[in-house]
C-alpha cells in the first residue's frame, strides 16, 4: 500500500458499528486493512479496535456500549473516509470479490487521481485512490 513508512498518524477516523466484528472482518478481508489491536468487553462486543492501512489507521468500536463517545455519536451520520492505495484497480477487484457495494468504479479524475468509492456494511462511504495531498510541515 502507498505510504508504508512507520510513525504515528496524527488523525484517526473513528467509526462505531452495530456489529463491529463484522465491520472489522469486511475492512480487513475486502479493503485490505490490517488488524493492529482489538479489545473486547466481557460480553464480546468490540470496545476499541485499531486497523491500519499504509501509514494511516482507523479506530473501530461497537455502538451502544456506553460511555461519552458512544453517547456523542448516537445520532451522528455516516462517515466518509479517503484512503491512499497504490493499485486502485487491484484494490477494487478485491473489494468486489468480497461483495462490497461499489458506488463508483475505478475512475480517472481531472486532478490526476484514480479512485473508486464503496459503502461498508453499515453505510459508511470509503474512497480509495492514488491522490496523496502534500501537507506542508
Amino acid at each position: 500500500m502507498a505510504g508504508t513508512s512507520g510513525g504515528r498518524p496524527s488523525i484517526y477516523p473513528t467509526l462505531l458499528y452495530a456489529d463491529a466484528k463484522a465491520a472489522i472482518r469486511q475492512l480487513t478481508e475486502a479493503f485490505g486493512f490490517t488488524e493492529l489491536s482489538v479489545y473486547e468487553g466481557e460480553d464480546g462486543s468490540v470496545m476499541h479496535a485499531e486497523l491500519t492501512q499504509g501509514n494511516g489507521a482507523v479506530m473501530v468500536g461497537t455502538k451502544g456500549r456506553g460511555g461519552l463517545f458512544d453517547a456523542a455519536m448516537k445520532n451522528a451520520g455516516t462517515t466518509g473516509v479517503y484512503v491512499v492505495v497504490d493499485d486502485v484497480d487491484g484494490h477494487h477487484r478485491r473489494a468486489v470479490d468480497h461483495g462490497v457495494e461499489v458506488l463508483m468504479p475505478p475512475t480517472d479524475q481531472d486532478y490526476g487521481s484514480r479512485d473508486y468509492m464503496a459503502r461498508d456494511l453499515e453505510g459508511n462511504v470509503w474512497s480509495f485512490g492514488t491522490y496523496t495531498p502534500e501537507i506542508a510541515g
